[in-house]
């Protein structure tokens, strides 16, 4: 079992075996005896220890992974072995660059990357960079910007600072020779180092022409190079704060997706109760909720993941990357998520996709002149009273049979020309076809009564729990012959639909009231009587109601309608008021 070294090349950090820690060391003295003696040997050294951890950083995977021989020899091959390079005295003199010759390089040429060449810049180095990444004098970019700047396009100036932001400047002698796509080796390290020494030679002999000759355009780089700096400080600082904030909603919301996880997946362990009975009355997939919360969470929470990496990698510039084989895992697991959501999401929609309707037709034997009374009850065994309501909720009979119990039913009265009375009920529900939504429509249990004039509807309806909920509903509508008196009792205002004639008499009491069907309208006969008793305080009013009510049960006669309004007249004169009726003409 090896040993391992914990080292430090260029401010990173690497574990490293002990054998190839000891392989490296010779390796590097070896180099460092090759530059004994020369002008900036420290410096090339710097250079090499830096590209060396640069290898290393691509050949590991995580920041705990060990370099071994074998990346050791891998990263050598790049570099060159240092007896191929004996660096001279003679390179650092005063020779044209013509004259000098260099060893050979080991390895190949590299891709090119792209930099800001700050050696070759008037402004930025922006043209420069550009030149060499494409293979063209810097002359012609900055000729080109010109052109564009002159004829009128203000785009060019946005994207060249732009590039002056994102891109960054080549400081480095690997990162400067990575910008023209040279190997990174020993040589070419040893060479660009010689070249910027030769450099700084010749401005020290011309530093006259160069204080003359070249005073605009060092002004001209000082001034931009002070304005790159307050924006680079200013776009760090924002990319900083903008880092901050992905940070903490990305966080906030992965711990809310964990928590939700944790809460609706492990429903299924709870056992019967009354939330897993409403969810598979909805579900049709048939999928465990937490399989349903685990999906949700890797579709939603992977993305939310890689912007708090995102927003780490905006806050520590020097974050190691998530290895290749976590990235695709992380993708392949996202990718299957979402289409597993998707499937089950089909699923679900198709099995509501189809409406469906049942009809059932029935006779009432009510004819012009009879007084119809309309009424809701209740069961006991699900509640005592009922109103209308659009939900579906799980109900259990006497029997401790569980069923779907609701009191979604609309109820409507209209007049026919026909000599009996009809009542039509209209069940409807959805399914993932026509017949299955008209089977389940029909599959509804629905009962009522009629004897003596007296129609008691239930006041709501049931169905198995195998028709799960489907948007289960039934429209009640009651015709009468023209010429009918209706009673409708106060348990049945609740039920009249949204566009029922009787709704905008009804609404402002919600009371019962006696209603006269004619040909296209409704009378209410006692609506106004009851509006006016309640404004006045006045108890003697109240009588009217039951004064037509008994009028109405004691004459039978051709002449029934001309004694109501007799009796109607006398009992409201004591009170010095004249009966009103207020009518509805029939659309």
């Amino acid at each position: 079992m090896n040993k391992t070294v914990n080292i430090n090349l260029a401010g990173t950090s690497f574990h490293i075996d002990e054998d190839a820690f000891g392989k490296l060391s010779r390796y590097l003295d070896a180099i460092r005896r090759s530059l004994k003696g020369a002008d900036g040997s420290e410096e090339i050294m710097q250079d090499i220890e830096s590209r060396i951890g640069e290898l290393f950083s691509e050949k590991i995977e995580s920041s705990s992974q060990v370099i071994n021989l074998k990346n050791l020899d891998e990263v050598i091959a790049v570099m060159g072995q240092p007896e191929d390079y004996e660096v001279d005295d003679e390179i650092f003199d005063d020779v044209p660059p013509s004259s000098k010759t260099y060893t050979k390089s080991r390895g190949s040429a590299t891709h090119k990357q792209l930099f800001r060449d700050v050696d070759n810049k008037y402004i930025s180095g922006v043209s420069s960079g550009l030149g060499h990444y494409i293979g063209v004098d810097a002359i012609w970019i900055r000729l080109l910007w010109i052109l564009l700047i002159v004829a009128g396009f203000g785009s060019p100036i946005v994207v060249y600072i732009l590039l002056w932001i994102l891109v960054p400047p080549a400081l480095t002698t690997s990162e400067k020779l990575r910008m023209t796509g040279e190997p990174v080796n020993i040589s070419n390290i040893e060479r660009k180092f010689k070249e910027g020494f030769d450099n700084v030679a010749d401005r020290v002999k011309n530093v006259d022409y160069d204080k003359y000759g070249n005073r605009i355009k060092t002004g001209a780089s000082g001034f931009f190079d002070s304005l790159s700096s307050l924006i680079v400080t200013l776009f760090r600082v924002f990319a900083k704060f903008i880092g901050i904030l992905i940070i903490i909603v990305s966080l906030f919301t992965i711990i809310g997706l964990v928590v939700g996880f944790f809460t609706f997946g492990s429903i299924d362990f709870w056992g019967n109760n009354e939330i897993m009975e409403k969810i598979a009355m909805v579900d049709t997939t048939n999928v465990p909720i937490w399989l349903l919360s685990l999906l949700a969470l890797f579709a939603i929470g992977i993305p939310f993941f890689a912007l708090f990496v995102l927003g780490l990698k905006l806050l520590i510039s020097n974050l190691k990357s998530m290895g290749s084989t976590m990235k695709i895992l992380l993708i392949v697991v996202w990718a299957l998520s979402i289409i597993g959501l998707t499937i089950l999401g089909i699923k679900q929609a198709t099995e509501q996709a189809y409406d469906g309707n049942y009809i059932e037709e029935q006779t009432l034997a009510v004819k012009t002149g009879d007084t119809l009374h309309i009424s809701m009850r209740a069961d006991k065994q699900f509640s005592y009273e009922v109103s209308r309501d659009n939900g579906l909720n799980i109900k259990y009979t006497a029997d401790d049979k569980k069923v779907i119990y609701s009191n979604d039913i609309q109820l409507n009265i209209k007049s026919s020309k026909d000599s009996l009375g009809k009542i039509i009920f209209e069940k409807s529900a959805e399914g993932n076809n026509h017949l299955d939504a008209k089977k389940r429509a029909e599959a509804i249990e629905y009962n009522y009564s009629f004897e003596n004039n007296s129609l008691i509807l239930d006041g709501f309806f049931i169905t198995e729990t195998l028709n799960k909920y489907r948007d289960q509903q039934i429209e009640i509508t009651i015709y009468v012959p023209e010429g009918t008196i209706v009673y409708s009792e106060e348990s049945a205002t609740s039920y009249y639909g949204f566009n029922s004639d009787l709704t905008e008499l009804t609404d402002w009491d919600n009371d019962a009231h006696y209603f006269r069907i004619l040909k296209n309208k409704f009378e209410c006969l006692d609506c106004k009587e009851k509006e006016e008793a309640i404004e006045n305080g006045d108890s003697l009013e109240i009588i009217n109601s039951q004064q037509i009510l008994d009028t109405i049960k004691t004459n039978k006669n051709q002449n029934w309608e001309e004694e109501v309004k007799d009796d109607f007249k006398n009992t409201t004169a004591s009170t010095q008021k004249q009966s009103k009726t207020i009518t509805v003409t029939v659309d």
